[in-house]
This record gives structure tokens, C-alpha cells and sequence, in this order.
């Protein structure tokens, strides 16, 4: 049977192929990461099992964990103690819901940073594009920032917060951290953006001119439309960078209520209850797959944009 024809004899299109396939490829997907995470506990149990007690120490540094229950608790054992109260007081809520309370706050946070971190980046994509001389002299700038250590950052930006008043405004504790968090979510937005602005083939945008299109209009039509492959997955990291953010200064800057600071007092715990250290941080594991997710929402809906290569 020729190629391309079905077994009525209709002629089988490339899109309806995709479409048919894309089923598989979903369930695939979700198999593949199933079986990612059966495998990682498959290896904490073995390991648990077969490794020293006092784990490996080479040359003075301790390379592999020991395997006790204190330093090691059963992975069931962890899920269990999801589902127990957090402490032993009358009407403690469960591990879960109080773990799921602190991980909403965080990803409202994230997700404000987040938000900053597109305009802020997309901005100075736009500004690089529009000019080579703000390209060379932005970028580098762009790159270092992010050598700056953010555990120092963090106790800067909240003492220069809490001094901004402007007539009724006052400066709140969750900015200082959504503001950390748009820091790190700005660069890859930046450098994806400003990739995908310039990826037009040379030959398109002199198609642009001689149809007398402007810089807006070429933007628009040309240019925009094409940065979208490369802005999305510079989207995705920026959501996964602004969750770490918010994480790491709610701890530096000692934010109430959100998953970094229960992470730090649940570790603080550990001695006398391992299991419960380790809610907070499959929390924040579930925080950076429900900001990658959004991001893929929103990769679905641009779907006419993306790139895709069909085979013959």
C-alpha cells in the first residue's frame, strides 16, 4: 500500500498521524516518569538495605549517607507520616494539608515573581534585539548577575524593602521574596527570549522589509511567532528557578508560613520524628512540577506556534 494512504484509501495527512500518535506519546510520558520514580525508590530502599551503616567516608568527607532510620527513614514510613497529624495536640491538622497550606503561600509568591521575571526579561530581550550596542553592553551584565550567592542577596533586599513607604504603600515581607524569586526567573527568560527573537532566517526578515514592515510589525508578525520554541522552555525554567527563589529566601529572610520555613523547622525535628523532616520537601517537589506544568498549559495553547518536524 503507497505511502500515505489508508486502508480505505483516503489519503492519511501528517496532522491527523499526529494526532492519532499523540495519545501514545502521552501515555508514554507519564510511564516514563512512573517508572523514573519506582526506580529512585527502588534504589533508596536497596541502598537502605545493603549500605554501611555509617554510610562511606573518603578522605574525611562523607561521600554516601549513612543508612539509619534516623538518617534514612523507609520511603513508606515517609508517606505514612503524610497522612498523621503534625503534632500531637487536639485538632493538628495532617502532615499533608499543613505541608499543602505552606506550599500554596510559596507558590503565590513564585508565581508574582515569576510574573516580574517575564516582563523584566522579555523587556530587555526586546531592548538587546532592537539594538546591538544594548546587546553588547546588557548581557554580560545579564550573565554575571547570577554569580551573585542568593543566600547573601536575600537579607540585602529585605532591608532595603522594609525602608520603601510611599504614601500608603508599605513595603511587605512576601515582596522582598517574590522579588528574589524574579531575580533568578528573569535570566533564562532573557537569553530565551532574546535566542528565539533573532532566530528568524535572514531571509524572512528581508521578505519584512520589502513589504515595507516596520520593527513593530516585523515583531509581530515574525519575530514573536518564532521565539515562541524557545521561549517556552526558557519560560519552564524560569518558573522551576522562581520556585527555588521563593524557597531559599523564605528561609534567608525568615517569611512565616511558607514551605522554606517549615522545611527548616521540620529538619529541626528530625532527631525525634525523621519521617516528618521529609513532608516539606516532597512539597516543594510537587511545587516545582505544578509551576513546570502551568508552563506546559501554556505551551499547549501556543501550540500553532511550535515548531515540529514531520517525517515523510
Amino acid at each position: 500500500m503507497a505511502d500515505g494512504l489508508s486502508r480505505t484509501g483516503q489519503i492519511a495527512t501528517p496532522g491527523l498521524r499526529r494526532r492519532r500518535g499523540a495519545p501514545a506519546r502521552e501515555l508514554a510520558r507519564w510511564g516514563a516518569g512512573a517508572l523514573g520514580i519506582v526506580v529512585l525508590v527502588g534504589i533508596w530502599e536497596l541502598y537502605k538495605l545493603l549500605g554501611p551503616a555509617d554510610g562511606l567516608v573518603l578522605f574525611g568527607n562523607r561521600v554516601l549517607p549513612r543508612t539509619s532510620d534516623l538518617a534514612m527513614p523507609h520511603s513508606w514510613d515517609m508517606l505514612a507520616r503524610l497522612l498523621e497529624p503534625v503534632t500531637r495536640a487536639d485538632g493538628a491538622r495532617p502532615l499533608w494539608l499543613e505541608v499543602a497550606v505552606a506550599a500554596t503561600l510559596t507558590l503565590g509568591i513564585a508565581a508574582a515573581g515569576w510574573l516580574t521575571g517575564l516582563v523584566v526579561g522579555v523587556g530587555l530581550a526586546l531592548v538587546m534585539q532592537r539594538w546591538k550596542l544594548a546587546e553588547w553592553g546588557l548581557l554580560p551584565w545579564i550573565i554575571l548577575s547570577q554569580t551573585i550567592p542568593l543566600i547573601a542577596f536575600a537579607p540585602v533586599v529585605r532591608s532595603w524593602g522594609s525602608r520603601i513607604e510611599i504614601g500608603a504603600f508599605e513595603w511587605q515581607d512576601w515582596m522582598s521574596v517574590a522579588l528574589i524569586a524574579s531575580y533568578l526567573a528573569f535570566f533564562p527568560i532573557a537569553v530565551g527570549a532574546l535566542k528565539g527573537l533573532q532566530s528568524p532566517d535572514t531571509i524572512h526578515v528581508e521578505l519584512m522589509k520589502t513589504y515595507a514592515a516596520g520593527w513593530w510589525k516585523t515583531l509581530v508578525r515574525l519575530r514573536l511567532p518564532a521565539a515562541v520554541p524557545y521561549l517556552l522552555p526558557a519560560l519552564r525554567l524560569g518558573a522551576a528557578n522562581a520556585v527555588i527563589g521563593a524557597v531559599v529566601a523564605e528561609v534567608s529572610t525568615g517569611l512565616q508560613g511558607g514551605i522554606g520555613r517549615i522545611l527548616i523547622q521540620y529538619a529541626g525535628q528530625a532527631s525525634g520524628d525523621p519521617s516528618k523532616a521529609w513532608g516539606p520537601i516532597f512539597g516543594a517537589i510537587v511545587l516545582g512540577l505544578v509551576a513546570a506544568g502551568s508552563i506546559a498549559l501554556l505551551g499547549a495553547m501556543l501550540g500553532r506556534y511550535r515548531r515540529v518536524e514531520i517525517s515523510g
